[in-house]
């Protein structure tokens, strides 16, 4: 069964094709500046450990265009792999946010594309993309079935002490106020890659995605407890560019004695601040080039991101009780080891011990770096948001 999975942001859009239940994608690529010139698509298809990629530059006006052109390469370009939009049987969204609405992937109707509307509010830069993008497919892709996957949906399962704020009830009940979550998809993908790899169906498992968007999950017996993602994408862990955790206190002052407006201080907490705001960069690589050259600012930057990791998860062994194992996953998580070390230093009390050389041997896959004498495994564990997405696809479809 071919599945087709889009992932669209504001200005670009991956995809990744998988011939199910198959693992290896069939085919990748990435449509960037969407909108915007210097538009282009970069096509990549793999075969039998091979790979080959195409690249296609020019204008790209919308989402509906990126469509076209993704089609284009899958059936016309030099590295084609359909013969027609026929092939594809499902199309498997990355959908940011469904409430309270939706816990699992969803078959496309229009009351769900109305439900996905009706919350805009609570992701105005990625609901309305995404929407976006469901409607093009289904003219893109007539015959095929369109299947959302949530980003919130793994939190559903957060019990009502840890996702409700304490602020009056009429806010949770009339406004939607309280935690959701995010990164839930690859929250899912690797606690589920870790419970296997460990063969331990029951456990406590903290998960740390750490990429330009940053966020740790408490998960017991496969399901997530607490996340430190709240309301929006901004709370929780220091990001490429957002602050994470703030008083709220330090925005009524922005207001009240810097005139500050809604649009500034948005930008600043999820725009201005986090890595960048601190050590120069957005980009994890160069503010450790920046450390390695003495930069003052990018190594409180970096003390600053160790620091928070190190203090939720200290928070989540207390919610689960302990701890069974740490996951690293996503492009800090998986890449950079000073990070992971730095993260897992000085937490022997809690039965967190990291094994320095195996950490520095990490090259790819699943790798334990745990110390021998160590309570709590601590696992590098890569992600695979496009193959979870198209995995619940087909899950849903064959059920």
């Amino acid at each position: 069964m071919n599945i087709l999975v889009i992932n669209s942001g504001s200005s670009s859009l991956k995809y990744q094709l998988f011939n199910m239940p198959n693992q290896s994608p069939v085919c990748s690529g990435l449509v960037e500046r969407i909108g915007i010139d210097g538009s282009y698509i970069k096509h990549t298809v793999f075969n039998e450990g091979e790979k080959s990629a195409s690249e296609k530059s020019g204008f790209i006006s919308d989402h509906n265009d990126a469509l076209s052109q993704v089609l284009f390469m899958l059936i016309e370009g030099d590295q084609s792999v359909i013969s027609s939009s026929d092939d594809i049987a499902a199309v498997g969204h990355r959908v940011v946010h469904g409430g309270e609405q939706f816990s699992g992937p969803t078959l496309i109707t229009a009351e769900v594309k109305s439900l996905i509307r009706k919350l805009f509010s609570l992701a105005p830069l990625h609901n309305p993309v995404n929407l976006t993008c469901i409607e093009v497919a289904e003219q893109t892709f007539p015959k095929a079935k369109q299947i959302a996957v949530f980003d919130t949906a793994f939190h559903q399962t957060i019990p009502v002490e840890a996702f409700r704020y304490a602020i009056p009830e009429k806010y949770y009940k009339e406004d939607g106020i309280r935690v959701y979550g995010f990164h839930g998809t690859s929250h899912k993908y690797v606690s589920e890659q870790a419970i296997n790899w460990l063969d331990k169906k029951e456990g406590k498992i903290i998960s740390i995605h750490l990429g330009n968007g940053c966020s740790i999950t408490a998960i017991r017996n496969g399901k997530s407890i607490d996340t430190s993602m709240g309301f929006g994408p901004l709370s929780g862990l220091v990001m490429g560019t957002r602050s994470g955790d703030i008083d709220p206190s330090a925005i009524f002052h922005l207001i009240e004695h810097a005139g500050y407006s809604h649009a500034q201080l948005s930008a600043l907490f999820n725009k201005q601040s986090g890595l960048l705001g601190v050590g120069g960069s957005s980009d994890m690589r160069d503010i450790r080039k920046l450390a390695a050259e003495g930069n003052e600012e990018a190594i409180l930057a970096l003390a600053l991101y160790a620091y928070r990791i190190k203090k939720f998860i200290g928070t989540y062994t207390a919610i689960l009780n302990g701890v069974d194992a740490l996951i690293f996953t996503a492009g800090v998580g998986e890449n950079d080891k000073a990070m992971r070390e730095a993260a897992c230093g000085k937490l022997d009390y809690l039965g967190i011990e990291l094994d320095v050389a195996k950490n520095n041997s990490y090259s790819g896959g699943i790798l334990d770096v745990s110390s021998v004498g160590s309570k709590a495994r601590i696992l590098v564990v890569p992600t695979n948001e496009e193959y979870e997405i198209a995995h619940q696809s087909y899950n849903l479809l064959t059920k």
